[in-house]
């Protein structure tokens, strides 16, 4: 071999070495072994023969545990595809042991605590769920792994974390029904970040859904039970994360109408403004008759929210509030803006015609039969527009008779205006015939 030859042969083996250096690849103190263990344990995973890759596998972990992340990769693929094929119960368990523990080494040597454990917390779970010795051990993961990783929790991981609190307490693992509603807040609360952060939450409210069914499967959520357990917490404390707790429990459980719910709702909206939050308030108020707090929490809806058909129902239920109060000009308004937001809304035609229907009395003038009947058309033609056949034929019995228009020298067809608060024209029309 000449000069430049054996020159060439150095500077390549140089940058050979130099790639596998800055690559992440640290082969130890045999390197040329530990090259020809690596491809034969690699090239059998890839062909699915994972036996046959222990031994190569197993010599790296001794000589060079730190060679690289990959090794505790294809570890884990390794022992959990030899555990899902295995037969005998003894040797599943070893399998099994072994590739949770390649994500042990795998922290040991290139740590990234949080995110492998966050990949970890699943198959221990899968492996584990029906060894009710393990519970333990996995409510110990999930919990470090929960608390590490916060918003960034494996989305497959809630679940499990949920049932395998429920199966803990289940089999007589000691923990309180607070700590299990803690656990389920916390994850709760997660979730409904990323549902609201996500372009695609049906899949992430499925998860909150199972959650959910999991908390009522672990403990009592009767009402009486929320409000012995929480209530004088939150009287004490006035807390946040206990009102937001509360109110959610008594919502699933159907139990708004109680107080607790109600103090719960306030505390909540004072902190953290929540449209539906608001449009509770504002019914439960308007239900007690403390119409300024009602309109109050119905204006702040509005403020929280820009879907059209939100705001059409806001806007109706504040025109029920004034109709409630003889506001019949402030009802109509608001009817009229329920349906600016959404046409379909036909409930508030209907009530602008029950509007019309109960004004007669204060809107005769008592000159015309015409002209004072002639309101009972204008709330026809809001039954009309609401599909109301009913209301419409009630209203037509109402209209002025044939009798009526010609003695008073009308006609029917023309353009009849009705004062009062009313202030809009009608096209006469007679009063149908038996």
């Amino acid at each position: 071999m000449n000069k430049l030859t054996i020159k060439t042969f150095l500077l390549l083996s140089f940058v050979s070495t130099n790639i596998f250096s800055q690559s992440g690849w640290n082969w130890g103190e045999q390197i040329d072994v530990a090259k020809e263990k690596n491809a034969i344990y690699t090239d059998l995973v890839k062909v699915g023969k994972y036996k046959g890759a222990i031994e190569a596998h197993t010599w790296l972990i001794e000589n060079a545990p730190d060679l690289n992340e990959s090794l505790y990769q294809n570890g884990t693929k390794i022992y959990s595809g030899l555990a899902n094929k295995e037969t005998d119960k003894v040797q599943k368990a070893t399998y099994q042991a072994k590739a949770l523990e390649m994500y042990d080494l795998r922290i040991k040597y290139f740590g990234n605590e949080a995110s492998v454990l966050n990949r970890k917390a699943f198959p221990a779970y899968k492996f584990y769920k029906g060894d009710k010795s393990k519970y333990n051990e996995l409510l110990g993961l999930f919990e470090k792994t929960f608390t590490l990783n916060g918003a960034d929790f494996s989305t497959n991981n809630f679940v499990a974390y949920m049932d395998v609190v429920r199966r803990f307490k289940a089999t007589g693992g000691v923990i309180s029904d607070e700590k299990v509603l803690d656990i389920y807040t916390n994850l709760s609360d997660v979730l409904d970040d990323k549902i609201a952060s996500s372009n695609k939450p049906a899949s992430l409210q499925k998860v909150a859904e199972n959650i959910d069914k999991l908390l009522t499967l672990t403990i009592d959520l009767s009402c009486d039970y929320v409000e012995s357990l929480l209530g004088p917490k939150l009287a004490e404390t006035g807390d946040l994360k206990i009102a937001s707790k509360i109110f959610k429990l008594m919502l699933q459980n159907k139990c708004t109408d109680r107080i607790l719910a109600f103090e719960a709702a306030k505390i909540v909206n004072q902190n953290s403004p929540d449209y539906a939050i608001s449009k509770f308030l504002a019914s439960r108020a308007s239900k007690e008759n403390d119409r300024k707090s009602a309109i109050q929490y119905y204006n702040q809806a509005i403020s929280l929210t820009k879907d059209a058909t939100k705001n059409a129902e806001i806007y109706l239920s504040l025109a029920k509030i004034d109709y409630k109060a003889g506001l019949k000009s402030n009802a109509r308004s608001n009817c009229r803006k329920a349906l600016a937001a959404d046409p379909s809304i036909s409930e508030a035609h209907v009530l602008i015609g029950n509007l019309y229907l109960s004004s007669f009395e204060e809107c005769k003038q008592g000159e015309y039969k015409t002209v004072d009947y002639s309101i009972f058309i204008a709330a026809h033609n809001a039954f009309k527009k609401a599909g109301d056949y009913q209301n419409m034929k009630k209203s037509e019995s109402l209209f002025p008779s044939i009798t009526d228009i010609f003695t008073e020298e009308y006609t029917e067809g023309q353009s009849i205006k009705i004062d009062c608060w009313i202030n809009e024209s009608v096209i006469l029309q007679k009063r149908p015939e038996n």
